[in-house]
């Protein structure tokens, strides 16, 4: 007799849109022609274990459970159905119908992937939260992962952070150059000024700034970024105004800058150091100088940091994410005046979609450049910030601040 095993699954899952595979060959929910695929019955352990994303997450990275219908890449549609479920642990008599089916591989989850990385607590040999040595593992774990895999998702921009859209039909890379020059031009710099944008990335903001004439210092803490950042200002013949530093921010010793740019570092300081993060900040520019910082926050005050979530063990370790109000009062508190803000939510719903349909469309490369589950972690990464950001529950929001009295425009001297 066959053991009905994703009925159960179905039922735990609590998915009412999608059709379920399952590995005996039963399947079960709606007659659509996407849904998911559990391939081994240790795909119950990992949910039960730990429910909701993070076991999803895990399931899926070993290959217990997959999607189809969709590209392997970008499970968006799949993920949309299951937003719902959130953290929601099934119910008790979900456990006994999962234990029926799976027996004893109950007791077996997939082993910890080499991607993952453990809890907070035994993080303590790398050192404590945000100290030096720490951020900088953080950044490697995410960082890291190949230069190569990185250009297939993200395009010849090579830029991780939102764009800033004309339209929905703008390319990514005319996007990314729009939010470059966003950033420029809030920052009102001239030929001749000086910019340090400090968590650089592969220097796109430098090289922006170094092609107008401004001498620009970008630093970051992942190695392989700043000799590609590095490289491509000597091949653009920038080699005399810019330069990418492997370097951590904290270790910056000029200053007098006329402008800072922090765009998608502060998400990586953690909460407790906004403080001395913006004083630092601060202490780097000149009087009169301007900030402008650039971050992912939460649409309220009410999260929680969340130590163990997929994000933290998957993507982003230790990172933390507040209310833009926050941000802005540590920016406020700390040696700037806060001048404008903005929020640019949909721009990264969009910038996430495409990186995903990238992903999709180059999965071969990128399977042979960082591996079959880091890949899936990624599909799954993307997808689900692009409905984050659909649905308010994640938020980008531009800051733009002062040090100190400067005569400055009644309104705002860039456009939109």
């Amino acid at each position: 007799m066959t053991r009905p095993a994703a009925i159960p699954f179905a039922e735990a899952l609590g998915i009412a849109k999608l059709k379920i595979k399952a590995y005996d060959g039963s399947s079960a929910g709606a007659d659509v022609p996407i849904g998911i695929r559990v391939n081994r019955p240790r795909a119950a352990a990992d949910l039960l274990h730990s429910p909701g994303e993070l076991g999803l997450a895990r399931a899926f990275a070993a290959g217990d459970m997959t999607v189809f219908g969709v590209p392997e890449g970008d499970p968006y549609e799949v993920l949309a159905e299951l937003d719902d479920m959130g953290d929601h642990r099934p119910p008790a008599s979900a456990f006994l119908h999962l234990g029926m089916v799976a027996g004893r591989d109950l007791l077996h989850r997939s082993p910890r992937l080499e991607i993952e990385m453990p809890p907070r607590w035994r993080r303590l040999k790398r050192g404590l939260r945000h100290s030096k040595a720490r951020d900088a593992e953080a950044i490697r774990h995410h960082y890291d992962v190949s230069n190569e895999f990185y250009a297939n998702v993200l395009g010849p921009s090579m830029t991780y952070t939102c764009a800033v859209f004309d339209t929905t039909q703008q390319s990514l890379t005319d996007a990314q150059e729009n939010k470059y020059r966003l950033v420029f031009d809030k920052l009102a710099l001239q030929p001749g000024d000086r910019l340090l944008d400090v968590g650089c990335g592969w220097g796109g903001m430098v090289r922006f700034a170094a092609e107008r004439g401004v001498r620009t210092l970008g630093v970051t803490l992942s190695k392989p970024q700043a000799d590609w950042g590095q490289q491509a200002i000597e091949e653009a013949g920038l080699g005399h105004l810019a330069e990418v530093r492997y370097l951590d921010y904290r270790d910056v010793d000029e200053d007098q800058f006329d402008a800072v740019s922090s765009i998608g570092l502060t998400e990586h300081i953690g909460l407790a150091n906004y403080p001395d993060y913006f004083q630092f900040l601060a202490s780097r520019l000149r009087d009169g100088g301007l900030l402008l910082n650039h971050c992912i926050t939460r649409p309220d005050n009410h999260w929680g940091t969340h130590p163990d979530s997929f994000m933290d063990r998957f993507i982003f370790p230790d990172a933390e994410l507040a209310s833009p109000g926050r941000v802005v009062s540590a920016i406020h508190d700390n040696g700037f005046e806060v001048r404008h803000e903005e929020n640019l939510r949909e721009h990264y719903a969009l910038t996430l979609s495409h990186w995903n349909h990238n992903l999709a469309a180059h999965w071969d490369e990128c399977v042979g450049e960082a591996g079959i589950s880091t890949c899936r972690i990624w599909a799954i990464y993307l997808a689900g910030s692009r409905l984050g950001f659909e649905q308010n529950d994640l938020q980008l929001h531009q800051v733009l601040a002062v040090k100190g009295r400067a005569r400055l425009p009644m309104r705002p001297w860039w456009r939109p």
